[in-house]
């Protein structure tokens, strides 16, 4: 089968499609026949082993683990011998290792039915982008009807289902977002759309219960400024902030930590778990109709360094999937 493989720190570049085994589901695992993958921010940042911290774990050198991509949705060809919620030919969406390739195997209890409502592409968004903003809103943020919230980074692949799920909430949604984009973070929801490019948004006399901050492109100082008493700021992932100085990209979120010690504001950094109980929360959202997933473009495997670089340049609208023909 082709797989994306890639053995070297670097641009996308390093990504290669490279003919490999069929995996083989172990005991508790769904083999799938991928016929969607989507890309996240975060593999790019995997292929250029940053932060240098992490290549602890993930290989000093070199990758330890070969394999790129990780949502994924698909057809399951075979099962392992203890998995009991799945059967050949249901058709799931989740996350593994490897989702850029013709065949994967993933966990049963990283999976879920796919919404027979929504198309493949569609199904494979959601997994890290729609848990990130469920968990961080729900979880985090603990989103009321009636409060404001501001999502920096509106239009993004986070961000567009941070949008549809704090409205589900109850809560009037301020998207911050470039001129291109506003009108689509108005199209799925958002009370009003701040174009970053014409306005300081940290500039604004109206302050905010809760600020999800997909980017990091202020200060801490900047961001408590329009936080009411009480709130919370949200710094999701590993962002690039410019002040990251020595530490990069991730030196926003630690300093997010750091500085939740001495302030009376609750300021926290987070990554999102993926739980099969919340893959299903969101299942129920798309089935319905209540939140469906922006998709920008679409690639072919053979295209994933393409797809990987347009992501990590950061001006990705919703999105963007590596799409397998049907066989």
């Amino acid at each position: 089968m082709k797989a994306a493989r890639y053995t070297g720190y670097g641009s996308p570049e390093v990504v290669q499609i490279a003919n490999v085994e069929k995996p083989v589901p172990a005991n508790s695992e769904v083999s799938i026949k991928v016929r969607a993958a989507s890309v996240n921010p975060l593999d790019a940042h995997l292929m250029k082993g940053k932060p240098y911290i992490a290549r602890l774990v993930l290989g000093l050198r070199k990758p330890r683990d070969p394999r790129a991509g990780r949502d994924v949705a698909g057809r399951v060809e075979a099962v392992g011998p203890s998995v009991t919620q799945f059967r050949p030919g249901d058709e799931v969406f989740g996350a593994c290792r490897g989702a850029f390739a013709e065949y994967a195997c993933a966990s049963e209890s990283k999976l879920a039915m796919k919404p027979g409502n929504v198309t493949f592409e569609q199904a494979a968004s959601a997994p890290v982008a729609a848990l990130t903003a469920l968990q961080g809103l729900r979880d985090k943020g603990k989103v009321q009807p009636g409060q404001m919230v501001l999502i920096n980074g509106a239009a993004g692949g986070v961000g567009t289902f941070a949008v549809q799920i704090a409205k589900l909430f109850g809560a009037i949604v301020t998207g911050v977002c470039s001129t291109r984009n506003v009108d689509l973070v108005r199209s799925i929801g958002a009370d009003l759309v701040i174009d970053y490019t014409q306005e300081d948004f940290t500039q604004t006399l109206q302050p905010f219960d809760v600020i999800f901050d997909l980017i990091g492109n202020r200060s801490l100082s900047a961001f408590r400024r329009i936080l009411s008493p009480g709130g919370t700021y949200i710094a999701v992932g590993v962002i690039g902030a410019p002040q990251g100085g020595l530490l990069g990209p991730a030196a926003h979120p630690l300093k997010t930590i750091a500085l939740s010690w001495f302030v009376r504001d609750r300021i926290t950094a987070f990554g999102a778990r993926l739980t099969q109980e919340d893959l299903n929360v969101v299942r129920e959202l798309m089935a319905s109709g209540k939140v469906l997933p922006v998709i920008d473009r679409c690639y072919g495997l053979s295209e994933v360094p393409q797809a990987i670089r347009y992501v990590a340049e950061g001006h990705a609208r919703g999105k963007v999937v590596i799409a397998l023909e049907a066989i």
